[in-house]
């Protein structure tokens, strides 16, 4: 069976640097960090007390308010970049063959807030206060099921749960889906909203978290040799994807053609990468393959760059075995250094910066990038953004669990 080509044709993210597109990528080009400060909550007795947090946040301006209190935030975020997305690709979702459409999101965990508001509840009120909304709020399939709801869609539709891979997964099946001919249109990506108080407690007691207190915009700082540890960010990235001859017959915009996608297990460590990054160098062969590409076919990769001491240089390792001496042309950033590390959801909206990256021609930076780490030996794109061709974008997705996942895009040419 001939596959089909898949076009990117709508973007929505809801991030710490802003709920617009075109600001996220002014903001990334320009360096700016949107962490700071929990403000949700009371964080003082934490050991990290800042992250990527989105303020302002009114789930009411798309979903009447009745409905909104019977959604977990992390679904109100799929649902508002959603909406956001369907608007950029100027398409009514409603007015298309919703046996055609589909809606794949991922989530690495859900409605936590609703676990923790219902675990309070039961023990200190008794089960039968427990609310009736619980299980549909906080089960990590909401968001997907939710977004068929509301537009009547009946394509494919299923969450993906594969921790920090999460998004990532969601639109390489979506990309799939479209390309053996099971839908013309699907609405594909992650959310989280992760940072209540036992997420970060449960990620402080790791201590995967940097406690960079005193500099939380200074914090995340990938590839770095002083980096202490992952930024928690929470946020939402949607993308639309269609076949390429739906798009063309509609006359869509197309930002990108989606090449290929990628996976792979560490098989190696619950939440450790492999050193020597074999599975995710697996990852980004696999990708490649997929689009009949080969390394040095690759303008750019946007890392998954955490910030971490293991999981950099993992990555970094793995770049150097699968792209030999190409790995020290190929521009790398990690936008993790800007929004933070938005779990399920970061795969999504990293993939929008490669998407913006390969319309404008044009990288984001790894900000924060002082001290040079002699494990981390590659272009990072320090600090300043790069004017350069961008023809194949690389994003790279690495979870708990040993979950990898690679997307490939590349400029469209019918």
């Amino acid at each position: 069976m001939e596959r089909r080509r898949v076009v990117i044709t709508g973007l929505g993210a809801i991030t710490a640097l802003g709920n617009k597109v075109e600001d996220l990528w002014a903001s990334l080009c320009a360096g700016k960090s949107g962490i700071s400060e929990i403000t949700a909550w009371d964080a003082s007795q934490f050991d990290c007390r800042f992250g990527g947090e989105v303020k302002g946040f009114d789930p009411t301006q798309w979903i009447p308010k009745k409905d909104a209190r019977r959604l977990d935030r992390y679904c109100q975020f799929a649902i508002a970049a959603t909406a956001y997305a369907l608007e950029d690709a100027k398409l009514d979702a409603r007015a298309a063959d919703p046996d055609r459409v589909g809606a794949i999101i991922g989530s690495g965990i859900g409605g936590l807030s609703e676990i923790e508001d219902g675990c309070s509840t039961l023990f200190n009120r008794g089960p039968s206060r427990v609310s009736p909304f619980l299980v549909p709020k906080l089960m990590v399939n909401a968001a997907a099921g939710q977004v068929s709801i509301l537009y009547g869609l009946r394509g494919p539709n299923y969450a993906v749960a594969s921790a920090c891979a999460s998004a990532s997964h969601a639109i390489g099946d979506a990309f799939r889906s479209l390309q053996q001919g099971e839908a013309d249109v699907m609405i594909t990506g992650g959310t989280e909203a992760a940072m209540t108080p036992i997420g970060m407690a449960g990620f402080c007691s790791l201590k995967a978290l940097s406690t960079r207190n005193d500099a939380p915009q200074k914090a995340s700082r990938p590839f770095d040799k002083t980096r202490d540890g992952f930024v928690m960010a929470e946020g939402a990235g949607i993308l639309i994807l269609e076949d390429m001859d739906y798009a063309l017959k509609r006359n869509a915009r197309i930002y990108a053609e989606v090449l290929g996608f990628g996976m792979s297990a560490d098989g190696c460590h619950i939440t450790a990468p492999d050193p020597a990054g074999k599975g995710a160098a697996l990852s980004m062969s696999r990708a490649l393959q997929s689009a009949s590409r080969k390394p040095e076919d690759v303008s750019y990769i946007n890392a998954h760059g955490t910030s971490t001491p293991a999981g950099d240089v993992a990555e970094t390792n793995a770049v150097k075995a699968l792209f030999g001496d190409h790995a020290k042309r190929v521009a790398i950033s990690s936008t993790k250094s800007m929004v933070g590390h938005q779990l399920g959801a970061s795969g999504a909206v990293e993939l929008i910066a490669c998407a913006m990256a390969v319309r404008d021609d044009r990288v984001p930076p790894t900000i924060n990038y002082e001290t040079p780490d002699p494990e981390c030996d590659l272009d990072y794109v320090p600090n300043q953004a790069r004017q350069m061709p961008v023809n194949v974008a690389m994003s790279n997705s690495f979870g708990f669990g040993g979950h990898n996942a690679t997307l490939l895009i590349g400029k469209f040419r019918p």
